[in-house]
């Protein structure tokens, strides 16, 4: 059975920079790109395998859409090379970081512009704010049921198998589409590696862009920012340590001393 796909993807600041690379503006409270790089969310990416794999089981179509600045067009055109079928960039012309509301009721504007759809999957969670709302408040703008944390996505008898995880364990879960899946790791949906003449075709293939304009939202609410929750501070821990050395003329001397030393710090007996 074809199934119709749509994935939601974002690009953010590169999570595995050195931490000595890492910067933040304390004033605008976010963190400064400065010389790490952009790349595409990992857990949107597990959320693409997945939307892959599903695909060259039963076929269908992969469409991926993104919201974010004009750098999105990298993560789309890696989605494109690793086979997705089309791709859209809705273009974030205002708050760098909207909020997952915000996200959502683009998201949705842009899907209902699409027409139908059997899925929505999206990567469990960022992994710059890590907030983990969107699919949540996407399956509400759009009235469909929705699904967290699946790492396996199977075709059954009347809809979709999904194994999804949870703290104990593993539940199986039989869902009718449409629907949203939020998906989260796994050893089975690790991101693939597309080929190099793919990367290379995917600037040929063309890529629909839209604007906040062309979707019919309130665009200028959308660009004002956040509006249920604030940054209140954004910082880097500072870890202090203090070392002390303890001296003596022999072994039992040195260590004398330095349980005489834990017990004034600690001031056990």
């Amino acid at each position: 059975m074809p199934v119709n796909i749509i994935v939601c993807v974002k690009q953010i600041l590169d999570p595995e920079i050195p931490s000595r690379d890492f910067r933040v503006d304390a004033e605008q409270r976010e963190a400064v790109r400065g010389a790490a790089n952009l790349v595409t969310n990992i857990f949107c990416e597990n959320a693409l395998e997945t939307a892959l794999q599903l695909k060259e089981k039963s076929g269908g179509k992969i469409t991926v859409i993104s919201y974010g600045a004009d750098s999105t067009e990298d993560a789309l055109r890696k989605a494109l090379a690793m086979k997705a079928d089309a791709a859209i960039h809705i273009l974030n012309d205002g708050q760098a970081h909207p909020d997952p509301l915000s996200v959502a009721q683009v998201l949705a504007a842009a899907i209902r512009k699409l027409g139908e759809f059997d899925v929505v999957m999206l990567g469990r969670e960022s992994g710059d704010w890590g907030v983990g709302q969107t699919a949540g408040l996407l399956a509400e703008e759009l009235g469909v049921a929705a699904v967290a944390f699946v790492d396996k996505v199977e075709i059954g008898a009347d809809g979709l198998q999904l194994k999804r995880q949870t703290d104990v364990g593993y539940e199986r879960v039989a869902a009718t589409m449409p629907l949203v899946i939020s998906i989260t790791n796994d050893e089975h949906n690790v991101p693939r590696i597309p080929k190099t003449r793919d990367v290379m075709m995917s600037f040929r293939q063309p890529l629909t862009k839209w604007t906040l304009e062309d979707l019919g939202v309130n665009a200028a609410e959308v660009r004002a920012g956040n509006h249920y929750y604030a940054v209140v501070d954004l910082f880097i821990p500072v870890q202090e340590l203090n070392c002390e050395f303890v001296d003596g003329d022999t072994l039992e001397a040195r260590v004398e001393k330095f349980a005489q030393r834990i017990i004034e710090v600690t001031g056990s007996m």
